[in-house]
């Protein structure tokens, strides 16, 4: 699955959810499906304390080389570099900010964060393994 079979350098249009950040299984990397105590993977089962949930990135692009558009989604840790931090260690930044803040609504957070992806990656050129 790690296979990278070309390369392709484009451009990146637009930045296509505003979810860059999911609980994930450690054992198959599906999302998990997280209550307030407990989580489950409904792919391999795998259970556990909600908070000790790992989270991964994802991040879905429309891009566009020379000749043609693509929707891509870029997984894990490979995104790392760009966001400066782990995505477990920025959920836990976010959860923080948010109980500091007193936000029940986390809309603005997640604006904020939405906002400084697309300043970070929409125009920019970059080398895609496809």
């Amino acid at each position: 699955m790690n296979s990278v079979h070309g390369l392709l350098a484009a451009s990146v249009i637009s930045i296509q959810n505003s979810c860059f950040i999911y609980p994930a299984c450690q054992n198959c990397f599906s999302r998990l499906m997280l209550d307030s105590r407990r989580f489950n993977c409904l792919k391999c089962g795998c259970t556990g304390e909600a908070k000790d949930a790992s989270y991964r990135y994802r991040l879905s692009l429309k891009i566009a080389d020379t000749n043609d558009l693509f929707d891509i989604t870029v997984f894990g840790s490979c995104l790392d570099p760009f966001f400066g931090v782990t995505a477990e260690n920025l959920q836990r930044y976010i959860q923080d900010l948010n109980q500091l803040s007193g936000e029940t609504n986390t809309e603005s957070s997640t604006r904020a964060l939405v906002q400084a992806v697309e300043t970070c990656f929409i125009g920019k050129r970059f080398i895609f393994g496809v």
